[in-house]
């Protein structure tokens, strides 16, 4: 079963991915599926009933026969230390984008330049990142830079010209999305099972089209498109967009635990905090869109 967030859905954070270099036993007891990566869980494994019950680390073999340990087994210490490096450095690089780029008018055209060319390099990098067959920090390192000049001269024009103090909003709203998804998913009110996977996909899938369709008519019919920008739809679908967002980290959150319970290699806790990142940055534009049009509506 694959995640919507294209960073989780390949490799070790799938559940239909048998690569050979992930071949480890399950961490605290869990039992290994077998060879058939499709197969039902036993009762040992908790997660027979949802979309992540196959253990896509097991060494192949006798169902149920534990395989020796990992030494280099990616650990949850792993996933917070490399987001904390990646989001880190997308903040340090928002921050110096927007003190040295001025915005003024006389620098505007040259301001969204820089912009659109940095967010242009960091759609590439974050697709090559997606299809590497191993993670790779600098690459994932060199995006996150990109990403944050992006971040950091949008912020900047949208606090200027739009909505003093929206960066700022953003940036608390996007913490406070995090914090709440992590705290309802890890007390159990968010449980991610077929029907919610199923869910989300066709939320994400839905959005992404109608952000391709309201591009095409803003393109070729001029304005707005279909209105999707501003006014009242505008704030229906950002608060939709960031709805959706909150629902794929619950996602990476549950692929990210099932990685490190199934002996994932210490190398992945990097395309964990990719992926983390790529989620992250999703909400935090969204958010910043939806406070510039509650602002403006003012």
């Amino acid at each position: 079963m694959r995640s919507s967030n294209p960073v989780f859905s390949r490799r070790g954070f799938s559940r239909d991915n048998g690569h050979a270099g992930f071949n480890a036993a399950p961490q605290a007891g869990a039992a290994a599926t077998g060879a058939n990566p499709y197969a039902q869980g036993t009762a040992a494994n908790p997660y027979a009933t949802n979309p992540y019950a196959t253990n896509p680390y097991a060494q192949q073999g006798q169902p149920g026969a534990p395989a020796p340990a990992r030494t280099d087994a990616m650990t949850i210490d792993d996933v917070v230390t490399r987001t904390a490096m990646t989001l880190g450095l997308v903040v340090v690089a928002a921050a110096a984008a927007w003190w040295i780029m001025p915005v003024d008018q006389a620098n505007l055209g040259t301001a969204y330049g820089v912009a659109i060319g940095a967010a242009i390099i960091g759609f590439v990098l974050s697709l090559v990142n997606s299809f590497k067959r191993r993670p790779s920090p600098p690459l994932i390192l060199l995006y996150a830079a990109f990403e944050g000049v992006f971040l950091g001269i949008v912020s900047n024009i949208v606090s200027v010209y739009v909505a003093p103090g929206a960066a700022m909003q953003a940036v608390l709203g996007t913490m406070a999305v995090f914090a709440g998804v992590l705290i309802a998913y890890r007390t159990g009110l968010i449980r991610v099972t077929r029907r919610f996977y199923g869910f989300v996909m066709a939320a994400a899938i839905g959005f992404m089209l109608l952000m391709m369709v309201n591009m095409l008519f803003a393109v070729f019919g001029g304005g707005d498109g279909l209105g999707f920008r501003s006014g009242t739809l505008g704030i229906i679908f950002g608060i939709v967009a960031i709805v959706i967002g909150a629902c794929i980290l619950a996602l990476n959150f549950k692929q990210v635990e099932d990685g490190i319970a199934y002996g994932a290699p210490r190398e992945e806790a990097w395309l964990a905090a990719f992926g983390l990142t790529v989620t992250l940055v999703w909400i935090y534009i969204e958010m910043l869109r939806l406070v510039a049009i509650l602002q403006g509506d003012d």
